[in-house]
């Protein structure tokens, strides 16, 4: 095992468990992510020999070749934007979909997983920022989607998931973490029927530690573990 990506993980949970600290979380309901967008099976191995069980992919065809490679004995994430007409692999491929923010998107998911005898635990990705460059569903929006989601029989919402403008400066991100735990309480208490509001997929590489103090219970790191891409 290269003694960078054990270090490197090592680090993020040493990180991990004193941002939960500073909050009074436990560090153990943080769950890390390996984001593994063009990284080799090879080092993704090396991941999984650290002690990594969850893995994030953006897309569909270099999962299919990863999940391939190492097998199902860890848990796959599909966290990039998902094409409607992509979604007859992803039930094959993927534990959860961190991605889905229209509803044409969640009937295509609802009824591949009901044609493979599956129940898929998906996410709702919300555009927090409002910046038009980033996929999600507009804030005000989210409460209806996902009611009609919670409709649907063969997927399950579990959580919501965004990502914050990029900055420097990691407490920039701070307000669009706390707006979708705002987000996230308001819709738990509509006790909308059929939905779990159990997960926040926020933060990465250069905020995870401010999403962590915001109520994260998932953070998607790549760079901090497996190095810049090539």
């Amino acid at each position: 095992m290269s003694k960078d990506i054990a270090a490197n993980i090592a680090e993020i949970r040493r990180r991990i468990a004193n941002a939960a600290a500073r909050y009074g979380r436990d560090p153990y309901a943080i769950k890390l992510m390996a984001v593994t967008k063009t990284v080799a099976v090879e080092r993704i191995k090396e991941a999984v020999d650290a002690g990594i069980t969850l893995f994030g992919e953006n897309y569909v065809q270099e999962a299919k070749e990863k999940i391939t490679a190492l097998g199902k004995n860890v848990q796959w994430h599909m966290i990039g934007r998902l094409q409607t007409n992509k979604a007859k692999y992803v039930v094959h491929l993927f534990d959860c979909v961190q991605s889905v923010d229209r509803i044409e998107l969640a009937l295509e998911l609802d009824k591949r997983a009901r044609l493979a005898g599956y129940n898929l635990n998906v996410l709702i990705e919300v555009n927090v920022s409002g910046e038009q460059t980033k996929s999600g569903i507009a804030v005000p929006d989210t409460p209806e989607l996902i009611k009609k989601v919670a409709a649907l029989e063969n997927i399950s919402v579990r959580g919501l998931m965004t990502m914050a403008p990029y900055s420097d400066n990691a407490e920039d991100s701070r307000p669009y973490f706390r707006a979708l735990k705002n987000l996230g309480r308001q819709i738990s208490e509509a006790m909308i029927p059929g939905i779990q509001m159990d997960e926040l997929s926020m933060g990465m590489t250069d905020d995870f530690e401010v999403a962590i103090e915001e109520g994260a219970t998932i953070v998607r790191i790549g760079r901090a573990i497996f190095g810049e891409r090539k």
